[in-house]
């Protein structure tokens, strides 16, 4: 079994300006409203690895304690809330507060980006965060990747989720 820990397998982020105030484009608003609700992560694939593999993603748990966690995403505060489930004796049930957001580089697609936060509403990992590509966005199934590299070949992390 591959093991990668990459610092959370979607490249731990240093954004510094991550919740800085400015204007949303019309487009990244539209995208937020989508994403607004509740969403069950659905599957992880890893493409580029072959065999099995045992990721540690968003500096919380490995990839199988994801697999039917319950996201709620408030668009209007950019807050929200992941629940993950527990149902093995390797993950432990948690649910974690995040800040997200859609963050719109120049000339680059936009990307879905948030933070952990504690019970405070502080940001954990020394104020970093993640950042994963926004490969489909419907009202009922949304696709995140995000591009690692293990084993000295990039690999690609999927993310599926389905709207409840």
């Amino acid at each position: 079994m591959k093991h990668i820990n990459i610092y959370g397998a979607v490249g731990f982020i240093i954004v510094s300006s991550f919740f800085t105030a400015c204007s949303v484009s019309k487009e990244a608003q539209a995208q937020k409203q989508i994403i607004n609700r509740d969403w069950t992560l659905q599957s992880i694939n890893v493409e580029g690895l072959t065999g099995l593999f045992n990721t540690k993603v968003f500096n919380e748990a490995n990839s199988n304690c994801f697999i039917g966690s319950y996201w709620h995403f408030f668009a209007n505060t950019s807050t929200g809330t992941y629940s993950l489930p527990g149902v093995t004796n390797d993950c432990i049930a948690t649910t974690r507060n995040i800040k997200w957001s859609i963050y719109e580089p120049k000339n680059e697609e936009k990307k879905f980006q948030f933070k952990r936060l504690d019970d405070k509403g502080n940001p954990m990992d020394a104020n970093n965060g993640f950042r994963l590509n926004i490969v489909s966005l419907t009202t009922t199934n949304m696709q995140f990747t995000s591009d690692i590299t293990a084993d000295n070949k990039p690999v690609k992390i999927v993310y599926n989720f389905i709207k409840k």
